[in-house]
């Protein structure tokens, strides 16, 4: 009589990897980048219409 063992399903090797990366902005700290978002979101308002000229109302 012979006997089998039903073995487990071999483990994805990419998983562990994977759940070790860490996710987030691509240097989100460039206070140059920020500063230049910031003045073309503002441009942006403006010539749509949706802000006004004067102050910062954001």
């Amino acid at each position: 009589m012979k006997m089998t063992i039903k073995l487990p399903k071999p483990r994805n090797p990419l998983v562990a990897p994977a759940r070790a990366r860490k996710a987030g902005a691509h240097a989100a700290h460039n206070p140059a980048r920020r500063t230049r978002r910031s003045e073309k979101q503002n441009l942006n308002l403006l010539l749509s219409g949706r802000k006004r000229d004067g102050g910062d109302d954001a």
